[in-house]
Protein backbone atom coordinates (compact mmCIF):
# COMPACT_ATOMS: atom_id res chain seq x y z
CA UNK A 1 0.00 0.00 0.00
CA UNK A 2 3.09 2.42 1.01
CA UNK A 3 4.67 1.56 -2.26
CA UNK A 4 1.64 2.78 -4.33
CA UNK A 5 0.83 5.82 -2.10
CA UNK A 6 5.04 6.42 -2.79
CA UNK A 7 4.38 5.65 -6.76
CA UNK A 8 1.45 8.33 -6.82
CA UNK A 9 3.36 10.58 -4.81
CA UNK A 10 6.36 10.42 -7.23
CA UNK A 11 4.05 10.94 -10.56
CA UNK A 12 2.74 14.08 -8.76
CA UNK A 13 6.24 15.60 -8.34
CA UNK A 14 7.51 14.48 -11.50
CA UNK A 15 4.64 16.41 -12.94
CA UNK A 16 5.25 19.38 -10.39
CA UNK A 17 8.53 19.88 -11.82
CA UNK A 18 8.59 19.54 -15.32
CA UNK A 19 5.17 22.02 -15.50
CA UNK A 20 6.64 25.38 -16.88
CA UNK A 21 3.64 27.43 -18.00
CA UNK A 22 5.13 30.59 -19.24
CA UNK A 23 3.58 33.30 -16.52
CA UNK A 24 5.00 36.29 -18.71
CA UNK A 25 2.02 36.47 -21.01
CA UNK A 26 -1.50 37.36 -20.52
CA UNK A 27 -4.20 37.13 -22.06
CA UNK A 28 -7.98 38.30 -21.63
CA UNK A 29 -10.85 35.53 -22.92
CA UNK A 30 -13.86 35.94 -24.33
CA UNK A 31 -16.92 33.87 -25.85
CA UNK A 32 -18.43 35.07 -28.84
CA UNK A 33 -22.36 35.37 -28.52
CA UNK A 34 -23.42 36.19 -32.05
CA UNK A 35 -22.16 36.49 -35.29
CA UNK A 36 -23.53 38.70 -37.81
CA UNK A 37 -22.42 39.54 -41.13
CA UNK A 38 -18.78 39.39 -40.93
CA UNK A 39 -19.00 40.79 -37.29
CA UNK A 40 -19.00 39.16 -34.22
CA UNK A 41 -20.04 40.40 -30.51
CA UNK A 42 -17.81 38.77 -27.88
CA UNK A 43 -18.46 38.75 -24.37
CA UNK A 44 -15.60 38.89 -22.04
CA UNK A 45 -12.52 40.48 -23.27
CA UNK A 46 -12.09 42.78 -20.11
CA UNK A 47 -8.23 44.71 -20.83
CA UNK A 48 -9.06 44.76 -24.82
CA UNK A 49 -7.62 48.24 -26.88
CA UNK A 50 -9.36 50.25 -29.32
CA UNK A 51 -8.04 48.46 -33.48
CA UNK A 52 -6.47 45.26 -30.93
CA UNK A 53 -6.09 42.31 -33.06
CA UNK A 54 -8.09 38.82 -31.25
CA UNK A 55 -7.95 35.61 -31.93
CA UNK A 56 -10.28 32.50 -33.06
CA UNK A 57 -8.41 29.99 -31.47
CA UNK A 58 -10.57 27.13 -33.08
CA UNK A 59 -10.26 28.45 -36.65
CA UNK A 60 -7.16 30.62 -36.92
CA UNK A 61 -9.12 33.75 -37.48
CA UNK A 62 -8.27 37.33 -36.13
CA UNK A 63 -10.93 40.21 -36.27
CA UNK A 64 -10.35 44.06 -34.64
CA UNK A 65 -11.44 44.94 -31.59
CA UNK A 66 -13.98 48.05 -33.04
CA UNK A 67 -16.66 48.73 -30.62
CA UNK A 68 -16.15 48.67 -26.91
CA UNK A 69 -19.14 48.45 -25.10
CA UNK A 70 -19.90 48.11 -21.51
CA UNK A 71 -21.46 44.50 -21.43
CA UNK A 72 -19.47 43.54 -25.29
CA UNK A 73 -17.15 44.03 -27.87
CA UNK A 74 -18.08 43.97 -31.54
CA UNK A 75 -15.41 42.40 -33.54
CA UNK A 76 -15.20 42.87 -37.36
CA UNK A 77 -13.58 39.41 -38.87
CA UNK A 78 -10.81 39.69 -41.09
CA UNK A 79 -11.59 36.45 -42.86
CA UNK A 80 -14.05 33.95 -43.55
CA UNK A 81 -16.94 34.59 -40.80
CA UNK A 82 -18.93 31.74 -41.44
CA UNK A 83 -16.30 29.39 -39.82
CA UNK A 84 -16.95 31.59 -36.75
CA UNK A 85 -19.48 29.35 -34.16
CA UNK A 86 -21.25 30.98 -31.06
CA UNK A 87 -19.77 29.74 -27.76
CA UNK A 88 -15.81 29.94 -29.96
CA UNK A 89 -13.38 30.99 -27.22
CA UNK A 90 -11.72 34.50 -28.11
CA UNK A 91 -8.19 35.71 -27.44
CA UNK A 92 -6.79 39.03 -27.07
CA UNK A 93 -3.08 39.32 -28.76
CA UNK A 94 -1.84 42.64 -27.24
CA UNK A 95 -0.98 43.75 -30.70
CA UNK A 96 -3.07 46.73 -32.19
CA UNK A 97 -3.48 46.07 -36.02
CA UNK A 98 -0.58 46.10 -38.28
CA UNK A 99 0.40 46.03 -41.72
CA UNK A 100 3.99 45.14 -42.81
CA UNK A 101 5.52 48.07 -44.46
CA UNK A 102 9.28 48.47 -46.06
CA UNK A 103 11.29 48.04 -49.83
CA UNK A 104 10.23 44.52 -49.33
CA UNK A 105 6.65 45.24 -50.29
CA UNK A 106 7.85 46.76 -53.42
CA UNK A 107 6.70 45.07 -57.10
CA UNK A 108 4.25 43.05 -54.79
CA UNK A 109 0.73 42.99 -54.26
CA UNK A 110 -0.64 42.37 -50.39
CA UNK A 111 -3.91 41.82 -48.85
CA UNK A 112 -5.03 44.68 -46.34
CA UNK A 113 -3.26 42.85 -43.63
CA UNK A 114 0.00 42.83 -45.45
CA UNK A 115 -0.42 39.24 -46.94
CA UNK A 116 0.92 38.28 -50.31
CA UNK A 117 -1.69 38.06 -53.06
CA UNK A 118 0.92 37.37 -55.28
CA UNK A 119 3.09 33.70 -56.23
CA UNK A 120 6.05 35.53 -55.09
CA UNK A 121 6.77 33.74 -51.34
CA UNK A 122 6.48 35.89 -48.23
CA UNK A 123 7.65 39.35 -47.33
CA UNK A 124 10.80 39.79 -46.59
CA UNK A 125 10.66 42.30 -43.40
CA UNK A 126 10.53 42.83 -40.18
CA UNK A 127 9.21 46.41 -39.91
CA UNK A 128 5.49 46.93 -39.23
CA UNK A 129 3.22 49.51 -38.32
CA UNK A 130 -0.37 50.15 -37.07
CA UNK A 131 -2.20 51.27 -39.90
CA UNK A 132 -4.53 53.99 -38.03
CA UNK A 133 -2.27 57.01 -36.64
CA UNK A 134 -2.29 60.55 -35.95
CA UNK A 135 -1.63 62.79 -39.41
CA UNK A 136 1.61 65.05 -38.91
CA UNK A 137 1.02 68.26 -37.21
CA UNK A 138 1.26 71.94 -38.90
CA UNK A 139 4.88 72.20 -37.32
CA UNK A 140 6.34 69.39 -39.31
CA UNK A 141 4.85 70.14 -42.67
CA UNK A 142 6.16 71.95 -45.11
CA UNK A 143 4.53 74.07 -48.26
CA UNK A 144 3.75 72.13 -51.25
CA UNK A 145 6.01 73.54 -53.99
CA UNK A 146 7.57 70.29 -55.67
CA UNK A 147 5.30 68.83 -58.55
CA UNK A 148 3.62 65.48 -59.48
CA UNK A 149 4.30 65.05 -62.74
CA UNK A 150 0.53 63.03 -63.70
CA UNK A 151 1.82 63.41 -67.59
CA UNK A 152 -1.68 64.08 -68.86
CA UNK A 153 -1.58 67.52 -70.27
CA UNK A 154 -5.00 69.08 -69.66
CA UNK A 155 -4.05 67.80 -66.01
CA UNK A 156 -0.31 68.97 -65.45
CA UNK A 157 -0.85 72.24 -67.62
CA UNK A 158 -4.09 73.76 -65.66
CA UNK A 159 -4.82 71.76 -62.37
CA UNK A 160 -1.09 70.49 -61.20
CA UNK A 161 -0.47 68.37 -58.20
CA UNK A 162 2.10 68.48 -55.88
CA UNK A 163 3.87 66.13 -53.83
CA UNK A 164 1.89 66.30 -49.71
CA UNK A 165 -1.12 67.53 -51.80
CA UNK A 166 -4.66 65.37 -52.07
CA UNK A 167 -6.23 65.92 -54.90
CA UNK A 168 -9.72 63.94 -55.33
CA UNK A 169 -10.79 62.78 -58.96
CA UNK A 170 -14.36 62.44 -59.21
CA UNK A 171 -16.94 61.31 -61.45
CA UNK A 172 -19.59 59.58 -63.10
CA UNK A 173 -18.90 55.49 -63.53
CA UNK A 174 -16.78 54.52 -66.84
CA UNK A 175 -15.37 58.37 -66.98
CA UNK A 176 -11.70 57.57 -67.17
CA UNK A 177 -11.11 57.95 -63.51
CA UNK A 178 -8.85 54.72 -62.65
CA UNK A 179 -7.02 55.74 -66.27
CA UNK A 180 -6.13 59.16 -64.67
CA UNK A 181 -4.41 57.71 -61.61
CA UNK A 182 -3.21 55.05 -63.87
CA UNK A 183 -1.26 57.20 -65.84
CA UNK A 184 0.22 58.97 -63.34
CA UNK A 185 1.50 55.76 -62.01
CA UNK A 186 3.17 55.42 -65.35
CA UNK A 187 4.38 58.81 -65.46
CA UNK A 188 6.66 58.10 -62.24
CA UNK A 189 9.26 55.87 -64.17
CA UNK A 190 12.69 57.32 -63.48
CA UNK A 191 11.24 60.29 -61.25
CA UNK A 192 11.79 58.83 -57.70
CA UNK A 193 8.38 58.59 -56.94
CA UNK A 194 7.19 55.23 -55.22
CA UNK A 195 3.59 54.19 -56.36
CA UNK A 196 1.09 52.47 -53.68
CA UNK A 197 -2.22 51.59 -55.37
CA UNK A 198 -4.81 50.29 -53.19
CA UNK A 199 -7.97 48.85 -55.39
CA UNK A 200 -11.40 48.59 -52.50
CA UNK A 201 -13.93 46.54 -53.90
CA UNK A 202 -12.88 45.78 -57.09
CA UNK A 203 -13.45 42.62 -58.99
CA UNK A 204 -10.38 39.98 -58.77
CA UNK A 205 -10.06 40.61 -62.79
CA UNK A 206 -9.86 44.30 -62.35
CA UNK A 207 -6.86 44.23 -60.15
CA UNK A 208 -5.36 41.60 -62.36
CA UNK A 209 -5.48 43.51 -65.45
CA UNK A 210 -4.34 46.73 -63.24
CA UNK A 211 -1.22 44.69 -62.37
CA UNK A 212 -0.89 43.79 -65.78
CA UNK A 213 -0.61 47.38 -67.20
CA UNK A 214 1.75 48.21 -64.62
CA UNK A 215 3.96 45.45 -65.33
CA UNK A 216 3.48 46.00 -69.40
CA UNK A 217 4.85 49.96 -68.88
CA UNK A 218 7.89 49.00 -66.43
CA UNK A 219 5.51 50.39 -63.38
CA UNK A 220 5.56 47.69 -60.99
CA UNK A 221 9.13 48.11 -59.55
CA UNK A 222 8.24 51.37 -57.92
CA UNK A 223 4.52 50.30 -57.14
CA UNK A 224 2.86 48.24 -54.34
CA UNK A 225 -1.04 46.92 -54.89
CA UNK A 226 -2.97 46.49 -51.94
CA UNK A 227 -5.50 44.40 -52.87
CA UNK A 228 -9.60 44.08 -51.29
CA UNK A 229 -11.56 41.91 -53.97
CA UNK A 230 -15.26 42.99 -54.14
CA UNK A 231 -15.73 38.75 -52.74
CA UNK A 232 -13.67 39.73 -49.79
CA UNK A 233 -15.33 40.79 -46.38
CA UNK A 234 -16.56 44.41 -45.72
CA UNK A 235 -13.67 44.79 -42.32
CA UNK A 236 -10.90 44.15 -45.17
CA UNK A 237 -12.32 46.89 -47.41
CA UNK A 238 -12.36 48.92 -44.79
CA UNK A 239 -8.68 48.84 -43.44
CA UNK A 240 -7.38 48.43 -46.73
CA UNK A 241 -6.65 52.48 -47.23
CA UNK A 242 -5.93 52.71 -43.78
CA UNK A 243 -2.80 49.95 -44.30
CA UNK A 244 -1.72 51.32 -47.60
CA UNK A 245 -1.45 55.10 -46.14
CA UNK A 246 0.48 53.14 -43.99
CA UNK A 247 3.09 51.58 -46.36
CA UNK A 248 3.44 54.96 -47.78
CA UNK A 249 3.95 56.60 -44.33
CA UNK A 250 7.39 54.61 -43.74
CA UNK A 251 8.73 55.93 -47.13
CA UNK A 252 7.49 59.40 -45.89
CA UNK A 253 9.16 59.45 -42.56
CA UNK A 254 12.02 58.27 -44.20
CA UNK A 255 12.84 61.27 -46.62
CA UNK A 256 11.26 60.29 -49.85
CA UNK A 257 7.93 60.74 -51.82
CA UNK A 258 5.44 58.36 -52.20
CA UNK A 259 2.07 58.76 -54.16
CA UNK A 260 -0.95 56.67 -53.11
CA UNK A 261 -4.11 56.28 -54.87
CA UNK A 262 -7.52 55.00 -53.09
CA UNK A 263 -9.77 53.36 -55.50
CA UNK A 264 -12.66 54.29 -54.35
CA UNK A 265 -13.61 55.24 -51.46
CA UNK A 266 -17.26 55.41 -52.67
CA UNK A 267 -17.24 51.57 -51.73
CA UNK A 268 -14.74 52.11 -48.90
CA UNK A 269 -17.97 54.35 -47.20
CA UNK A 270 -20.07 51.44 -48.07
CA UNK A 271 -17.76 48.71 -46.32
CA UNK A 272 -17.68 51.26 -43.22
CA UNK A 273 -21.79 51.75 -43.49
CA UNK A 274 -22.19 47.79 -43.72
CA UNK A 275 -20.14 47.29 -40.46
CA UNK A 276 -21.47 50.71 -38.96
CA UNK A 277 -24.95 49.24 -39.48
CA UNK A 278 -24.83 45.72 -37.94
CA UNK A 279 -23.21 47.37 -34.96
CA UNK A 280 -25.80 49.74 -34.43
CA UNK A 281 -23.99 53.48 -34.91
CA UNK A 282 -26.08 55.81 -35.30
CA UNK A 283 -26.63 56.92 -39.19
CA UNK A 284 -26.57 60.47 -40.36
CA UNK A 285 -27.55 62.25 -43.43
CA UNK A 286 -28.88 59.58 -46.16
CA UNK A 287 -28.71 56.65 -43.78
CA UNK A 288 -25.17 56.80 -43.40
CA UNK A 289 -23.44 56.61 -40.03
CA UNK A 290 -22.70 60.51 -39.03
CA UNK A 291 -18.84 60.00 -38.36
CA UNK A 292 -18.30 58.95 -42.45
CA UNK A 293 -16.69 62.31 -42.88
CA UNK A 294 -14.14 61.33 -39.92
CA UNK A 295 -13.27 58.06 -41.88
CA UNK A 296 -12.06 59.71 -44.77
CA UNK A 297 -10.65 63.13 -43.30
CA UNK A 298 -8.62 60.86 -41.13
CA UNK A 299 -7.09 59.07 -43.76
CA UNK A 300 -6.72 61.72 -46.12
CA UNK A 301 -4.92 64.24 -43.51
CA UNK A 302 -2.12 61.89 -43.06
CA UNK A 303 -0.86 62.87 -46.71
CA UNK A 304 1.37 65.99 -46.06
CA UNK A 305 5.17 67.07 -47.20
CA UNK A 306 7.48 67.02 -44.02
CA UNK A 307 9.78 69.66 -43.55
CA UNK A 308 14.05 69.14 -43.25
CA UNK A 309 14.06 68.48 -39.75
CA UNK A 310 11.65 65.81 -40.27
CA UNK A 311 13.61 64.08 -43.06
CA UNK A 312 11.57 65.94 -46.04
CA UNK A 313 9.17 63.42 -47.03
CA UNK A 314 6.03 63.43 -49.08
CA UNK A 315 3.28 61.09 -49.22
CA UNK A 316 0.60 62.82 -52.25
CA UNK A 317 -2.95 61.25 -52.25
CA UNK A 318 -4.93 60.67 -55.08
CA UNK A 319 -8.32 59.42 -53.58
CA UNK A 320 -11.13 58.14 -56.58
CA UNK A 321 -14.72 59.01 -55.63
CA UNK A 322 -17.97 58.14 -58.01
CA UNK A 323 -20.75 60.34 -58.76
CA UNK A 324 -24.10 59.42 -59.77
CA UNK A 325 -25.29 61.70 -62.51
CA UNK A 326 -22.69 64.05 -62.28
CA UNK A 327 -24.00 64.68 -58.74
CA UNK A 328 -21.39 66.15 -56.75
CA UNK A 329 -23.37 67.81 -54.11
CA UNK A 330 -24.02 64.22 -52.86
CA UNK A 331 -23.01 63.53 -49.46
CA UNK A 332 -19.73 61.46 -49.51
CA UNK A 333 -18.65 63.94 -52.49
CA UNK A 334 -18.68 66.87 -50.58
CA UNK A 335 -17.15 65.30 -47.87
CA UNK A 336 -14.12 64.48 -49.61
CA UNK A 337 -14.06 68.04 -51.75
CA UNK A 338 -13.63 69.98 -48.54
CA UNK A 339 -11.02 67.78 -47.17
CA UNK A 340 -9.26 67.64 -49.99
CA UNK A 341 -7.23 70.54 -51.85
CA UNK A 342 -8.67 70.45 -55.34
CA UNK A 343 -10.52 67.87 -57.75
CA UNK A 344 -10.27 66.89 -61.03
CA UNK A 345 -13.97 66.14 -62.35
CA UNK A 346 -14.52 63.84 -65.16
CA UNK A 347 -17.51 64.11 -66.91
CA UNK A 348 -19.85 61.93 -68.91
CA UNK A 349 -20.97 63.88 -71.77
CA UNK A 350 -17.62 65.15 -72.24
CA UNK A 351 -15.93 61.79 -72.45
CA UNK A 352 -18.69 60.42 -74.86
CA UNK A 353 -18.05 63.53 -77.07
CA UNK A 354 -14.15 62.00 -77.94
CA UNK A 355 -12.55 64.37 -74.98
CA UNK A 356 -10.69 61.97 -73.25
CA UNK A 357 -9.22 62.55 -70.52
CA UNK A 358 -13.09 63.93 -69.98
CA UNK A 359 -11.69 66.81 -68.25
CA UNK A 360 -14.03 69.53 -67.25
CA UNK A 361 -11.95 72.43 -67.00
CA UNK A 362 -15.10 74.38 -64.90
CA UNK A 363 -15.71 72.49 -61.82
CA UNK A 364 -11.91 70.70 -61.29
CA UNK A 365 -9.77 73.05 -59.70
CA UNK A 366 -6.06 72.78 -57.75
CA UNK A 367 -5.97 75.12 -54.20
CA UNK A 368 -1.98 74.28 -54.50
CA UNK A 369 -1.89 75.99 -57.76
CA UNK A 370 0.89 77.50 -59.88
CA UNK A 371 3.30 76.61 -56.37
CA UNK A 372 3.63 73.33 -57.47
CA UNK A 373 3.85 73.35 -61.61
CA UNK A 374 7.03 74.07 -63.21
CA UNK A 375 8.03 77.78 -64.35
CA UNK A 376 8.29 76.63 -68.09
CA UNK A 377 4.38 75.03 -67.87
CA UNK A 378 3.07 78.39 -65.65
CA UNK A 379 4.64 80.40 -68.13
CA UNK A 380 2.97 78.64 -71.32
CA UNK A 381 -0.35 77.86 -69.96
CA UNK A 382 -1.09 80.88 -67.41
CA UNK A 383 -4.03 81.61 -69.96
CA UNK A 384 -5.03 78.20 -70.71
CA UNK A 385 -8.07 77.79 -68.15
CA UNK A 386 -9.28 81.13 -69.13
CA UNK A 387 -8.90 81.08 -73.45
CA UNK A 388 -11.22 77.44 -73.06
CA UNK A 389 -13.37 78.98 -70.69
CA UNK A 390 -14.33 82.13 -73.17
CA UNK A 391 -14.15 79.43 -76.30
CA UNK A 392 -16.65 77.28 -74.37
CA UNK A 393 -19.38 80.85 -74.15
CA UNK A 394 -18.57 81.53 -77.62
CA UNK A 395 -18.98 78.69 -79.04
CA UNK A 396 -22.27 78.12 -77.37
CA UNK A 397 -22.97 81.39 -78.56
CA UNK A 398 -22.20 80.48 -81.93
CA UNK A 399 -24.89 77.83 -82.46
CA UNK A 400 -27.51 80.43 -82.52
CA UNK A 401 -25.43 82.89 -85.11
CA UNK A 402 -25.83 82.85 -88.08
CA UNK A 403 -22.83 85.21 -89.01
CA UNK A 404 -19.67 85.55 -87.02
CA UNK A 405 -16.77 88.44 -87.41
CA UNK A 406 -13.04 87.39 -87.91
CA UNK A 407 -12.14 87.87 -84.73
CA UNK A 408 -14.54 85.47 -82.74
CA UNK A 409 -14.22 82.67 -85.64
CA UNK A 410 -10.47 82.69 -85.24
CA UNK A 411 -11.03 82.44 -81.44
CA UNK A 412 -12.97 79.20 -81.69
CA UNK A 413 -11.02 77.88 -83.78
CA UNK A 414 -8.00 78.36 -81.94
CA UNK A 415 -9.96 76.82 -79.29
CA UNK A 416 -10.68 74.15 -81.08
CA UNK A 417 -7.26 73.47 -81.56
CA UNK A 418 -6.66 73.72 -77.66
CA UNK A 419 -9.05 71.01 -76.79
CA UNK A 420 -7.47 68.85 -80.03
CA UNK A 421 -4.31 68.82 -78.06
CA UNK A 422 -5.08 68.25 -74.53
CA UNK A 423 -6.86 64.63 -75.78
CA UNK A 424 -4.21 61.70 -74.71
CA UNK A 425 -4.38 58.23 -75.78
CA UNK A 426 -4.32 56.38 -72.64
CA UNK A 427 -1.70 54.85 -70.74
CA UNK A 428 0.86 57.44 -72.98
CA UNK A 429 2.17 60.14 -70.25
CA UNK A 430 3.77 62.80 -71.99
CA UNK A 431 6.72 64.73 -70.66
CA UNK A 432 6.46 67.84 -69.34
CA UNK A 433 9.29 69.34 -71.99
CA UNK A 434 6.63 67.96 -74.85
CA UNK A 435 3.81 69.70 -72.94
CA UNK A 436 5.43 72.71 -72.76
CA UNK A 437 6.28 73.02 -76.69
CA UNK A 438 3.19 72.10 -77.61
CA UNK A 439 0.65 74.55 -75.68
CA UNK A 440 3.28 77.44 -76.44
CA UNK A 441 2.22 75.95 -79.92
CA UNK A 442 -1.37 75.91 -79.51
CA UNK A 443 -1.62 79.43 -77.28
CA UNK A 444 0.20 81.08 -79.56
CA UNK A 445 -1.39 80.31 -83.05
CA UNK A 446 0.39 78.17 -84.58
CA UNK A 447 -1.65 75.79 -85.21
CA UNK A 448 -4.62 78.05 -86.55
CA UNK A 449 -3.81 77.03 -89.91
CA UNK A 450 -3.87 73.13 -89.23
CA UNK A 451 -6.89 71.44 -90.88
CA UNK A 452 -8.63 70.14 -87.15
CA UNK A 453 -8.56 66.60 -87.96
CA UNK A 454 -4.61 66.76 -88.65
CA UNK A 455 -4.05 68.31 -85.60
CA UNK A 456 -2.94 64.72 -84.12
CA UNK A 457 -0.54 63.97 -86.56
CA UNK A 458 0.91 66.76 -86.52
CA UNK A 459 1.67 66.90 -82.82
CA UNK A 460 3.16 63.71 -83.33
CA UNK A 461 5.58 64.47 -86.28
CA UNK A 462 6.86 67.75 -84.28
CA UNK A 463 7.42 65.44 -81.33
CA UNK A 464 10.03 63.56 -83.66
CA UNK A 465 10.83 66.47 -85.34
CA UNK A 466 11.97 68.40 -82.18
CA UNK A 467 13.85 65.33 -80.65
CA UNK A 468 15.97 64.96 -83.91
CA UNK A 469 16.78 68.53 -84.57
CA UNK A 470 16.59 70.69 -80.99
CA UNK A 471 17.60 68.85 -78.45
CA UNK A 472 20.00 70.38 -76.80
CA UNK A 473 17.22 73.59 -77.10
CA UNK A 474 15.22 70.72 -74.95
CA UNK A 475 17.93 70.26 -72.67
CA UNK A 476 18.17 74.17 -72.20
CA UNK A 477 14.80 74.55 -71.27
CA UNK A 478 14.44 71.67 -69.04
CA UNK A 479 17.65 72.81 -67.20
CA UNK A 480 16.64 76.22 -66.72
CA UNK A 481 12.77 75.59 -66.04
CA UNK A 482 11.79 72.54 -65.87
CA UNK A 483 14.18 71.35 -62.97
CA UNK A 484 15.53 74.67 -62.19
CA UNK A 485 13.91 77.85 -60.80
CA UNK A 486 13.79 80.20 -63.66
CA UNK A 487 10.82 81.31 -65.97
CA UNK A 488 12.11 80.96 -70.09
CA UNK A 489 14.04 83.80 -71.48
CA UNK A 490 12.90 85.83 -74.01
CA UNK A 491 16.04 84.39 -76.18
CA UNK A 492 14.62 80.47 -75.47
CA UNK A 493 11.02 81.65 -76.30
CA UNK A 494 12.16 83.38 -79.55
CA UNK A 495 14.72 79.76 -80.36
CA UNK A 496 11.06 78.03 -79.90
CA UNK A 497 9.11 79.54 -81.94
CA UNK A 498 12.10 79.49 -84.65
CA UNK A 499 11.99 76.29 -84.16
CA UNK A 500 7.93 75.70 -84.71
CA UNK A 501 8.13 77.58 -87.76
CA UNK A 502 11.32 75.58 -89.09
CA UNK A 503 9.03 72.59 -88.45
CA UNK A 504 6.14 73.84 -90.38
CA UNK A 505 8.02 74.86 -93.56
CA UNK A 506 10.48 71.80 -93.67
CA UNK A 507 9.05 68.63 -91.74
CA UNK A 508 5.47 69.49 -91.80
CA UNK A 509 3.31 67.59 -93.92
CA UNK A 510 2.39 69.17 -96.83
CA UNK A 511 -1.55 69.23 -97.21
CA UNK A 512 -1.36 70.18 -93.55
CA UNK A 513 -0.39 73.43 -94.66
CA UNK A 514 -3.51 74.27 -96.88
CA UNK A 515 -6.58 76.45 -95.39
Amino acid sequence: MASWADEISAIIEKNIAGFGADTTSTASVGTVIAVQDGVARIYGLQDVKYLELVEFPRTGLYGMAFNLEEEAVSCPILGDYTQIREDDEVRTTGRIIQVPVGDALLGRVVDPIGQPLDDRGPIATDKFRPIERVAPGVITRQSVNQPVQTGIKAIDSMIPIGRGQRELIIGDRQTGKTAVAIDTIINQKGKDLICIYVAIGQKNSSIARTRAILEEHGAMEYTIIVASGASDPAPLKYIAPYAGCAIGEEFMESGRDALIVYDDLTKHAEAYRNISLIIRRPPGREAYPGDVFYLHSRLLERAARLNKDYGGGSLTALPIIETKANDVSAYIPTNLISITDGQIFLETDLFNAGQRPALNTGISVSRVGSSAQTKAMSQVAGTLRLDLAQFRELEAFSQFASDLDKATKSRIDRGRRILEILKQPQYQPVSVIRQVMIIYAATNGYLDEVPLDKVSEWEAGFYRFMDANYQDLQNEIIESSIQGRNKMNADQLKKLGAAIEDYQKTAAPREEQKR
